[in-house]
């Protein structure tokens, strides 16, 4: 596996397979993997076959984090990331610096951002008002370095995967976009590198976010008649209280296809929700059916 930090050197080796007409695939993370992030390695390496190539990038994105938001103290540990993706079948490893990312006389501040204006609405937006624009920037820059095939994301993050596809679309960029599912750990909790903040008094409670999925999964199957969601999300949130280091941030249901919120809630519509379990905010969504 090699290990590349020179952005322009990256975009060479991508110019390269795809003068040679060679598949690339590629998973864009901000490290500290776990095996959701592994999951997403594999199913690269599916869509490209053996003979294709992996790229696996890990870099911390200054621009997605708001002042107040956990930007210095996010977790990283590259040794163990490098190990990883080498026994995950990663081909490159790209580790660029904020240098390589964003070049800019010294300084300076970063003047060019992408924009999506759709998807990019209501329940991360409003709590992280400027994380998509920086999540989409960082995105384009990454495809223009890679220039990959095919792009894994996961579901786990999936205002983020539709915001990406709508900007894939929208601007030709000819890569095939996959999201693959989320991967939970034995008891639900979303496998999130920010599950690391979770003391141990507050990782069971953690599990709350997918219980409340569950109870909402429940009351849909259990009935034939669409549910009301001003009634069904105060219950929800009712159970969220029952945990005492739990506090709701939003919890919405939505058309997956518009993101416009739904007042009746049936089988096909999608439930997302933000929960902080102490000081560590943990996202979590599913489709209802």
């Amino acid at each position: 596996m090699q290990v590349m930090k020179s952005a322009a050197a990256m975009q060479r080796l991508a110019q390269g397979w795809r003068r040679a007409g060679e598949r690339v695939g590629f998973v864009p993370t901000m490290g500290c993997l776990h095996d959701g992030h592994l999951s997403l390695v594999r199913a690269a390496r599916r869509r490209v076959g053996a003979k294709g190539h992996v790229v696996a990038s890990v870099y911390v994105n200054p621009t997605q984090f708001a002042p107040h938001e956990d930007l210095a103290k996010y977790p990283r540990d590259l040794a163990r990331d490098t190990r990883l993706c080498e026994d995950t079948g990663v081909d490159v490893l790209f580790v660029p610096t904020d240098e390589e990312m964003y070049p800019r006389p010294a300084g300076a501040e970063a003047s060019t951002f992408v924009v999506e204006e759709a998807v990019a609405r209501g329940l991360e937006s409003v709590a992280r008002p400027t994380h998509f624009r920086g999540v989409t920037t960082v995105v384009a820059k990454l495809f223009n370095l890679v220039l990959p095939n095919v792009a894994v994301f996961g579901a786990k993050d999936y205002q983020q995967a539709a915001v990406i596809q709508r900007m894939v679309r929208d601007l030709h960029f000819p890569i095939e976009i996959v999201v693959a599912p989320t991967v939970r750990e034995p008891d639900g909790l979303a496998m999130s590198s920010r599950n690391r903040y979770l003391s141990a008094e507050e990782r069971p409670q953690a599990a709350i976010l997918w219980r409340a999925i569950q109870e909402a999964h429940a009351r849909v199957r259990a009935t034939r008649r669409d549910i009301p969601a001003a009634k069904l999300k105060p219950a929800l949130a009712r159970l969220i209280a029952t945990q005492p280091a739990a506090r709701l941030d939003y919890l919405e249901f939505f058309d997956p296809a518009t993101f416009e919120p739904a007042t009746l809630v049936k089988r096909g519509v999608h439930l997302a929700l933000a929960v902080r379990v102490g000081e560590t905010r943990l996202i979590d969504n599913a489709r209802l059916d």
